[in-house]
């Protein structure tokens, strides 16, 4: 077997777990209560709950004919169904029963096969049948037998819809095997729901529907996602390109010492060309006698102005005048004395020289 076979048979057989299981929970939850509906020799139907002898009591006795229910006390049968699932079992007699012979490996496709066989083994279509088979029995060295027990579906119709008119939730349909052996499973024939059929081939076609949706929306995703990542990875290198550029305009102006085309030479230079303030008010601090106090001190640019009182205001421009970060001093406005002032108003402006000039 090649390695495409192997993995259809696993996704066959995980698609059929996965829709045994949603079955099982569907069937498990359509209905609260099971009623038992079985047919007896002379036509007419026992309904009970499940579990219950035909001498317990309730159950009733009806007849159904023409998608109807007669007989018994209707409102009983009625409140029984309700709500519930309507377990119908009918005689052999109305169906046909055919032993289907298979390979082992064909256990795990007995619905594709009883389906394609359908119409070899009796007188209908898939389409107009309602047909099962029985769990598979050993037949020899890798080989299994069936038994399919099929009828018309128009027969058994019509007492899906008289049960599902008094109110059932689910209705399934199964065939008693002919013979001594009345221990044997009934096989199930048709099932269905008041919303429609509720088998597992309807539950396949939703499965693998929403499998192909989900494969299309994934392959949708990974196609965008490599459109996207290949947009983002072109902006990534021209991002890249320009920085190296930039690096190597940079370091070739460093080369040349090209001070005006270069970024950090002109940083650098700015650096050295005007003064922090912290280095003024350091100087400042230092050069200033201790009866002089400072009310407004403002650097701009190369420019330094102070505002304050002293006791003798010509002395500081000789002060400002001998430090070598400060030159031009001078008086901006006139110097006054207040009765109320312990010294002298002074208003001076000098100028602030730039630090040592940057190495080439």
């Amino acid at each position: 077997m090649t390695a495409i076979g192997q993995i259809t048979e696993l996704f066959a057989r995980w698609i059929d777990a996965v829709v045994a299981f949603v079955v099982g929970i569907l069937r498990r939850f359509s209905a609260s209560n099971t009623v038992e509906v079985v047919e007896e020799a002379d036509g007419a139907f026992t309904v009970q709950r499940a579990g219950q002898a035909p001498s317990g009591l309730p159950f009733e006795r009806v007849r159904i004919a023409e998608g109807q229910v007669t007989g018994g006390h209707p409102d009983s049968v009625r409140k029984m169904l309700h709500g519930s699932r309507a377990d119908v079992m009918l005689r052999p007699a109305r169906f046909m029963f055919r032993p289907l012979e298979l390979p082992q490996r064909a256990a795990e496709f007995i619905d594709g096969v009883v389906r394609a066989q359908i119409d070899r083994l009796t007188p209908w279509s898939a389409a107009d049948a309602a047909f099962g088979w029985s769990a598979p029995v050993p037949a020899g060295t890798d080989r299994i037998a069936v038994t399919v027990a099929a009828t018309a579906r128009a027969l058994v119709l019509p007492y899906v819809q008289a049960l599902t008119a008094l109110g059932a939730q689910s209705v399934a349909v199964s065939a008693v095997q002919p013979g001594p052996d009345t221990a044997s499973a009934p096989i199930r024939v048709l099932e269905q729901s008041a919303g429609g059929t509720l088998d597992a081939r309807r539950v396949r076609r939703i499965l693998v529907a929403v499998l192909v949706v989900a494969a299309l929306a994934a392959a949708l995703s990974f196609a965008a996602s490599a459109v996207v990542t290949a947009n983002l990875g072109a902006r990534q290198d021209e991002l890249a390109r320009r920085i190296a550029e930039r690096r190597a305009a940079i370091r070739l102006g460093r080369e040349r010492g090209d001070v005006a085309t270069t970024p950090l030479r002109a940083l650098e230079r700015r650096k050295y060309e005007q003064s922090s303030t912290v280095i003024v008010l350091d100087v400042l601090s230092q050069i200033l006698p201790d009866h002089t106090y400072v009310v407004e001190l403002r650097v701009e640019g190369d420019k330094l102005r102070l505002s304050g009182l002293t006791r003798d205001a010509p002395g500081l421009i000789r002060l400002i005048e001998q430090s070598p970060l400060f030159s031009r001093a001078t008086f901006f406005a006139p110097t006054t004395r207040s009765p109320n002032d312990p010294g002298e108003r002074f208003h001076i402006e000098a100028h602030i020289e730039p630090m040592a000039a940057p190495r080439s």
